[in-house]
This record gives structure tokens, sequence and C-alpha cells, in this order.
């Protein structure tokens, strides 16, 4: 039986080396960071000094480039140290102060730095074309390409420099968001226990329908009494959208957001309308949920939507057990991304286990420099805590080869493409564990879990795409953002998304002021295309032969040498066509098809 001492979160130093991640292959010791802060600012000044001469000469140019790099890749280690110190135990002063003194260091060396981007524009392009086709800009080339291709939205260095110190109060709608849903509101507790922003998901996965209930009704009342206020916070921060994008000459704030990626408007507006489309097996799976929970005449509730349809099953995996799970799902990538892999898990990459002052989830943080890191809270007993370590491992494999396979200042790939690697592994795992699983309970909270992950990155994400869209287009076209407006509008999408199975309260529209993701605008909708290219991979991969691997791997080497669209379709996926959304709606069906025969 367990004692209250048993259950005690461990303190960070009691937590087993072996169970904590390596940071040597960043820095042998303390001293080291603290001599790469001397550098971060010393790099700095000598490109400074560069100021004015960057376009007099081809050496000029190759000199301040080499500085710039070393500059990035130096604060880019000695972030990632600091940044991974404080994620291990935020309660550790220590910690706090050199991620505190990175931050200042950094800052103050960007400021002075900040001549450098638009001077570079400055060059005339027949001039910097003609250098940059030699030999010796090999390793800049892509990046001064990418670079030049902002140029029309570049402004002068006295602008550049006004927007670099508006940056900080530009945070102010997304922080008093967060100050007032994170820290002020009170929610009250439920059944006991606190009731939060954070803790909202957990009440609304109770078995009991009544405790369901009462923390939706309590947090959405919450909302209600201060919907006035987080409104504006809202339409503060979708104007300073559109502020940022016409100061810099865009025609709106999307073109602003999808520009730098190269991603073309009809990506964006293809997704929404092709799941507009095929909003059917959405509205299939509600009703299956509907049964399942055995609501008799009673209809289906916004608090009933998140309840898991099969309780959590009891299925011990350790974690070097998990590891090997890993490599035999993964076995199709080959030998060299498997052993890498597993032994990266369990030689030093991953932050395994809770202890006071860690950071909660999970996330990979790879750098150029050093290994691609990994902090979980893994649990034993919790089945879904494997299927979150092949996710992390494979944005950590993605890192890995990047790295491995370009030159510094090309390695990063964006965010778009982020959320392939990851959920592709978690799709092998995903058909690994379906085809070699005995115990049926266990196959059918396999399917209920995978149909809701895809329902929640698919769907809900492109709900999100939908509403982060409207409500800039109503302020680019003269319609100011009230509450009542903002309502509106979520209230429609709630309706056609969650069709006429499910009944909402008065307070239902609520819910598009508390998403923190809304603060970054044009984000979420590259979840729903990251799923399907993920799932379009998986199938192509698992289906092929050697060719459909290579490609795979071109993809993972690529790192930032392509723009997204362009890496995935040499893997073997068009992101500019419409048929891999459809496809992933296609397994979504299937899984329902298969969660109405398990369930």
């Amino acid at each position: 039986m367990e004692t209250t001492e048993t259950k005690k979160i461990p303190l960070r130093a009691e937590v087993a080396q072996k169970d904590k991640w390596d940071l040597t292959s960043l820095f042998k010791s303390d001293r080291e960071w603290e001599d790469s802060l001397k550098q971060i600012t010393a790099c700095a000044k000598e490109i400074a000094a560069l100021k004015g001469t960057l376009g007099a000469s081809k050496e000029n140019l190759l000199k301040a480039l080499k500085l710039f790099e070393k500059f990035e890749q130096t604060a880019e280690i000695s972030g990632s140290y600091a940044f991974l110190l404080t994620a291990g135990d935020a309660g550790d002063s220590a910690n706090q102060d050199k991620e505190g003194r990175y931050m200042m260091c950094a800052s103050q060396a960007e400021t002075e730095i900040s001549f450098f981007v638009p001077e570079l524009q400055t060059i005339p392009d027949e001039k910097i074309n003609q250098w940059l086709g030699e030999k010796e800009f090999d390793d800049y080339r892509i990046f001064m390409q990418k670079l030049l291709r902002m140029k029309p939205f570049i402004l002068s260095e006295k602008e550049e420099r006004i927007l670099a110190m508006q940056a900080e109060s530009s945070e102010t709608a997304h922080k008093a968001f967060s100050m007032l849903t994170n820290v002020d509101l009170d929610f009250g507790t439920v059944n006991g226990k606190p009731l939060s922003q954070t803790s909202l998901s957990s009440f609304l996965e109770d078995d009991d329908r009544e405790i369901r209930k009462e923390a939706y009704t309590k947090f959405y009342n919450t909302f209600d009494a201060h919907k006035n206020t987080i409104a504006a916070l809202y339409a503060g921060s979708v104007n300073l959208d559109i502020y940022q994008s016409k100061v810099r000459g865009y025609n709106s704030s999307i073109e602003a957001a999808l520009f730098p990626d190269k991603v073309p408007l009809e990506v964006y507006k293809n997704l929404i309308a092709t799941v507009r489309a095929n909003l059917a097996p959405l509205h299939r799976y509600y009703s299956i949920r509907r049964k399942i929970l055995k609501l008799g005449d009673q209809p289906l509730r916004h608090y009933d939507v998140y309840v898991p349809l099969v309780k959590n099953v009891k299925k011990i995996t350790p974690f070097d057990e998990a590891v090997e799970v890993l490599r035999s799902a993964l076995a199709p990538l080959g030998s060299e991304y498997t052993d890498t892999l597993c032994s990266g898990l369990k030689g030093g990459w991953v932050d395994r286990y809770e202890n006071q002052g860690k950071r909660s989830g999970a996330f990979s943080a790879g750098a150029y420099t050093g290994y691609p890191y990994i902090l979980t809270n893994y649990k034993d007993e919790v089945l879904r805590d494997v299927f979150t370590l092949a996710h992390e491992g494979g944005h950590s494999m993605h890192s890995w080869y990047s790295a491995k396979s370009n030159p510094f200042l090309q390695y990063n790939y964006t965010i778009f493409e982020a959320e392939v690697a990851s959920t592709f592994n978690e799709e092998l795992l995903f058909r690994y564990y379906m085809q070699n699983e005995k115990d049926e309970q266990v196959k059918a909270w396999l399917v209920s879990s995978r149909a809701a992950d895809i329902l929640a990155t698919l769907y809900r994400q492109t709900m999100f795409a939908e509403y982060e869209l409207k409500t800039h287009e109503l302020v680019e076209n003269g319609t100011p953002l009230s509450l009542d407006v903002l309502r509106s509008e979520y209230k429609k999408l709630l309706v056609a998304y969650f069709g006429d199975e499910v009944a909402f309260e008065e307070t239902s529209d609520l819910e598009g002021l508390r998403i923190p993701h809304f603060y970054n605008a044009f984000y979420v909708y590259k979840y729903a295309t990251g799923i399907s290219a993920a799932l379009a991979l998986a199938e192509r991969v698992c289906s092929g032969g050697k060719a459909e691997k290579d490609a795979y791997f071109g993809f993972l080497k690529s790192g930032g040498s392509k723009y997204p669209i362009e890496s995935l379709k040499a893997a073997g996926v068009d992101m500019a066509t419409t048929a891999p959304i459809e496809s992933a709606i296609g397994v979504f069906s299937n899984l329902v098809n298969d969660l109405e025969k398990l369930v």
C-alpha cells in the first residue's frame, strides 16, 4: 500500500543521475557557460565594428557572416543550457539567475547588432547575388537568399530599431491575459480540488458527469464575470497583428504570418474548406460518443466531449522497456535511426521523471551543438507516456539529422514542419501496438485515444484557424471586435463543427476567449497541416520501399535548406493540394468505424 511518503515528489538532488539529462554535451562546467556569455558580448562588438562596411567588399560581407554565425551559435548553446537547467528545476535560484543573466546579455547584444539585417538589404542585388554565387559563401547562401526575400518588408535601420524597442510592450495583451487567467482569476474548487486554466481538462475527463458539469459551469461563469476585459485584450492583440503587418507593407495580417515560410494563402484556406466539407465523420463520432456515454434522451453537452470513452488501461511499461518498444515500432526507419534514438534515450538525452520544480508536460529542445534533449515526466503505468516518448523522440531525431546535414545558419526547420516527424512516430507506434497487442481492452483504448488525438489536432485546430482568420478579416474590413461579435462568430463555429448531437450552454461561446494560442496569430493551423502530412508520409513509408524511405530521410535532413512546402513535397506529400487533408480525414473516419465496433 502506498504511503504519503512514497507519493512524495522528490527533490531534484534526489533523482538518480542516470534519470537526468547529461548537459555536458553543451558545457563541461558552469565556468565554460560563463565564458560563453563573454563571447556573446565580444562577438556583438566585433559585428558592430563592421557597421557601414558590409557592402564594401565580398571579404567584408564574408567576415560579417562568419561573426554573425558565431554569435548566433554561441547564443543558442548558452541560452539552451540556461533554459534546460530552469526546466529541470525552476525553484533553484542559481538556475533562475543563469536564465536571467543570459536574457540580459542576449538582449543587449541583439540591440547592438540591430543594424545588421537592414544594412544587408541595402547591398545592390546584382552585387550580392554575384558574391553569393562563389564557393566561399556555400554555408551562407541559403540563409542570405531567405533573408533577401524579406527585403520588401524590411524597414530602415531607424524604423527597425523603433519596432525592436516596442517588442516588450507588444507582449502586453498576451501577458495580461496570461496573468489574469492563470493567476488572478479564482475559479473556485471542484470536489475539493482547485479549478484553473490548467486543471479544467482533467475535470472534463472525469467519469462523473456532475463533476464535469460543475467544473465547466464554474469555469465559464468566472470568464463571464470578466468577459469584457478579456475580449478587449484579444481585440487588442488582433489590432496589433494588423498594425504590424501594415507597418511592414503586407496586404493583410495573414500574409505577414505566411510569407516568411513561403506558404501560399491557398494552403490555409484549403485546409478550412476541406475540413468544413468533411464534418460528417466528426458528427458521427459525437453520435457514437453519446451512445457510449449512455445518455438516453439527454443530448451530449459541451462538457461531455472530452471524457475518455475507454477507461485508461493498466499496462506497466518501465522507461527502458518503452525505449525497446520504440526500437521495434520504428523499425521501418532502419537501424541507424533506431540505434541513434534508443542509445540517446538511454544515454543522456532525456530528463525522465518528475521532481519538485520541474516543468510539467514534455518537450524536445534540440540545438546545433550537443544532444537533442527531451524533457518528460514519465510514468510507468501511463500508456500515453510511451506515445509522448515516441513523439518527442521524433522531434529530437529531426533535429539530429538536420544539425548533422546542414551548416548552422540553415539547419533550423520551421514550425510548419516541426510536428511531422513527431506525429509520424506516434502513427508507427500506434500501428505496432495494434498489430501486436492481445488485450482487446487495450486495443479499444488505443483506437479511442488515437481518434481523440486526431480530432483535437485536425478538426479542433482547424476550427481555431477559421476563427482567427475571421476575427482578423473583420477588423481589416472595418468591423471592430466587440464582445458580441466575438461570441457570435465563435458560436457559429461551435454549432457547425459539433453538429446536432451536442448542446451548448449560454456561456459556451466564451471558449473563444480562453485559448492562449490566439495571442500568437495564425499558428494553430500548422498542427492540422502537420498531422495531415505525418499520416500521409507514414502510410507512404510503411507501404513503400527504399525510395519512399529515402525521400522521408531527405525531409529529416533538409533542415532549413528548403521552404516547408518544398521539403514536404520532396518527401512525397504535396501540402499545396487538399489530398493530405482528405487522407487524414479518411484515417479519422476509419478510426470512428473501428471505435463503433470495439466499444
